[in-house]
């Protein structure tokens, strides 16, 4: 077992980039390549199939999927396994030490998207959406606790807010205090650009249902950072 461990870290070893000893060029070697941090971000919420990957990732290709998952399980940055029946399909799933990148995407994700070239009307995942909560609640926001449910096309996600955090999950609940039935689009043009519900309603992209007056305040905790002025330092 040791001498396969031993391969395995030697096989990465020589595929090496960069003759440099510091953490961001070892950091480089693992999440570098094209698509290899998106694909860690959609497994952020929870184990996910090739081919639900492979829909949220437009534009990757199966093969180039199917390198960079590789890749990233030759890291230990995830893992594959079968679920038990009836399921019975094989997932992608990070590992411990993988789920512990979420701060450096958030850090990542406050500091691009200051750039003008940020465009927040662009499409984005499920997944997506519900990470740039976590990243963009505000740190200073009031002692709120609520349960927030939220319904894409093909996921559903819990939210669970309190003073110190906002957890969110895969899956659903009948004990939300407000359900966003939207889809990621619609619902960062909420969250936002601030747009109100009764607009998104009309245009049937939106169901709301619970307790409105939560659901505007908790769409306040959340706002993008100010924008860099063009030639700013």
């Amino acid at each position: 077992m040791e001498s396969q461990k031993i391969t395995k870290i030697d096989e990465t070893r020589q595929k090496r980039w960069y003759d440099d000893a510091c953490g961001t060029a070892l950091a480089l070697e693992f999440v570098g390549e094209r698509w290899s941090l998106l694909i860690i971000r959609e497994l952020m919420l929870g184990a996910r199939r090739f081919g639900e990957l492979k829909a949220d990732l437009v534009g990757i290709s199966a093969n180039v999927l199917t390198q960079r998952l590789e890749s990233l399980e030759r890291s230990g940055i995830l893992t594959r396994h079968k679920l038990p029946p009836p399921a019975n399909v094989q997932v992608y799933e990070l590992t411990q030490w993988g789920y512990e990148i979420e701060p450096v995407f958030q850090t990542m994700g406050r500091w691009a998207t200051r750039s003008p070239l940020h465009d927040p009307t662009l499409p984005l995942s499920p997944v997506s959406a519900m990470l740039s909560l976590r990243t963009m609640i505000a740190p200073d926001r009031p002692d709120m606790r609520m349960t927030v449910a939220f319904r894409f096309p093909g996921a559903a996600f819990v939210g669970r807010l309190d003073r110190h955090e906002l957890a969110i999950e895969r899956g659903e609940t009948d004990g939300a205090d407000v359900t966003f039935d939207t889809d990621p689009t619609t619902f960062v043009g909420l969250v936002y650009g601030k747009r109100p519900f009764e607009g998104a309603e009309a245009a049937g992209t939106l169901r709301l249902m619970g307790n409105r007056d939560l659901a505007r305040q908790f769409v306040d905790l959340f706002a993008l950072p100010k924008k860099l002025a063009i030639g700013e330092s």
